[in-house]
């Protein structure tokens, strides 16, 4: 009797993954050092500290070239540790420069540890394992492939281990020195700087300092040593190597020379940005009311119906049950769901204002997000949500697919609640972020911070830029008040039957 085709496909992907396995080994605790007293940054910063006890400072980095030099000046001023986390490093422009900082800082005997989501790292495999046999870099995986290269062996363990592979850290944060930190929605690539060619994202960062910087220090630890972090040298034991190691500083060294005419060689050079900000000469807002919010790394692990998964969507919606006057929402990708949708609606019916600023579909990058969030939009503005959908840079659509593509326009992730309180971090609001993924972010109490968001949020709403979605007679429209649409902007047959499709599949928990 013949086997089902099913089965023969089955046993052919345990063949493929069965010689890849996850052994994790029994690893000690670690912590990141405490603040010192003798390091650039220590003496730089520890007299600000002392200045504001009970305080922490915070900065919004708008422009991609300051979040670029920032994380290049803290790396370079450090004198015992960098702790790096992130769910995207690209072996771009600015990706190779950072990556050189971290293998410098390490030779001048910085203790540097990188925690990244494997979902994007698999593919630099061999550049993360020769970082790894440096004595001063550490470097763990998160939720790992088992297996290292080969897309046979990525599609069979993504087939045969769906349900964990599916879930994703999605955190980032640089530390150096235990004394500033960066955290928000930038991953490592030339797009989220500024620096691409091609299409670069909208986005935003914190950057800290004061006792928040040991609240980002102790997340860090507890995904370091979460069971779902492999570090490299029980992944790829042979790619941890000296030989290796060479032949990464040899191509880092080659980049940084030949970069070295580039103008983020040149902002570098000419910008001491953390001098600036600890002298004054850049801004920051200090304030005693913040919170450093983050999902527990072992909800990669738990059940579905587990409600502390999403520790993040929880702390939110704490303010949104709590604001009195409005909520103002910057989200790449949203798909608010029923729920949210209600909640939303409901804060409108008792005299809050709601507005919303998101992708359109030619601006979104993933097409199956569009397709979740647009079953969303004429319950939302029914209901007296206001919604602006931004434009692709360049006025025209970006490359787009079913599950991604190279680059979209906007990837801030921030809210504001009563003109008052500001988030900014990782989260989407979409069930990803909320069930799915490790998301993490900051709240601050600042009527400065507040007032900045809300201008980002006027400069990106403008006609210039976005398109007012209204709902008239039943029906949607957009409009920049020049023109008017009757159906997405700018948006290819291909890319509406691609949002039509994924709506139909009621794809939601999944974007």
């Amino acid at each position: 009797m013949r086997a089902p085709r099913c089965l023969w496909v089955c046993l052919l992907l345990s063949a493929l993954t069965a010689c890849a396995t996850l052994q994790r080994p029994v690893l000690p605790i670690e912590a990141a050092m405490p603040p010192g007293a003798d390091s650039p940054l220590d003496r730089a910063i520890e007299p600000l500290e002392a200045r504001h006890r009970g305080e922490s400072a915070f900065r919004l980095l708008i422009e991609g070239p300051e979040a670029f030099v920032t994380r290049m000046q803290s790396a370079r001023k450090a004198a015992r540790s960098l702790d790096v986390q992130s769910y995207i490093w690209h072996a771009d422009l600015t990706g190779k420069f950072l990556a050189h900082e971290l293998v410098a800082a390490a030779d001048r005997g910085v203790k540097v540890r990188l925690v990244l989501d494997d979902m994007d790292a698999r593919a630099k495999n061999a550049g993360f394992a020769a970082m790894a046999a440096h004595p001063n870099i550490q470097v763990r995986m998160f939720n790992p492939f088992a297996s290292r290269r080969g897309m046979l062996g990525l599609i069979a363990e993504g087939v045969t281990e769906f349900g964990r592979i599916n879930r994703r850290m999605h955190n980032k944060s640089w530390i150096a020195d235990n004394r500033i930190a960066i955290v928000g929605g930038r991953n490592v690539g030339d797009e989220y700087f500024g620096a691409s060619d091609e299409m670069n994202f909208v986005d935003l960062d914190f950057v800290m300092i004061g006792a928040v910087v040991r609240d980002a220090s102790r997340s860090f630890d507890r995904y370091w040593n979460s069971p779902s972090a492999y570090p490299m040298e029980s992944l790829d034991p042979d790619g941890v190597s000296e030989a290796a190691l060479a032949k990464l500083r040899a191509l880092l060294d080659s980049h940084a020379g030949q970069a070295g005419d580039s103008r983020y060689a040149a902002a570098l050079r000419a910008d001491d940005a953390v001098q600036r900000l600890v002298a004054g000469d850049r801004p920051m807002e200090w304030s005693a009311r913040y919170a450093f919010v983050v999902d527990d790394p072992l909800k990669v692990t738990m059940d579905d119906r587990d409600a502390q998964r999403t520790r993040v969507g929880a702390a939110l919606l704490e303010e949104v049950e709590a604001m009195q006057t409005g909520l103002t929402v910057i989200s790449p990708y949203f798909v608010p769901g029923e729920n949210t949708t209600d909640t939303f609606v409901a804060a409108v019916s008792s005299g809050k204002r709601v507005r919303v600023l998101t992708n359109s579909l030619a601006a979104n990058d993933v097409a199956a997000v569009h397709g979740g969030y647009s079953r969303y939009r004429k319950p939302l503005l029914a209901g007296g949500v206001q919604l602006w959908e931004l434009k692709p840079l360049g006025g025209t659509a970006v490359k787009s697919s079913l599950v991604g593509s190279s680059g979209a326009s906007l990837h801030t992730k921030a809210m504001t609640f009563d003109n008052r309180t500001v988030f900014v971090g990782s989260f989407n609001l979409d069930p990803r972020s909320t069930w799915l993924n490790c998301e993490q972010g900051v709240l601050v109490d600042s009527d400065v911070l507040a007032t900045q968001v809300e201008t980002i949020f006027a400069t990106q709403t403008s006609g210039q830029r976005a398109w007012r979605v209204m709902l008239e007679n039943g029906d949607l429209n957009w409009s920049d008040g020049r023109e008017t649409f009757d159906s997405d902007p700018l948006a290819s047959p291909g890319r509406h039957f691609r949002a039509w499709l994924t709506r139909l599949l009621h794809l939601d928990a999944q974007l």
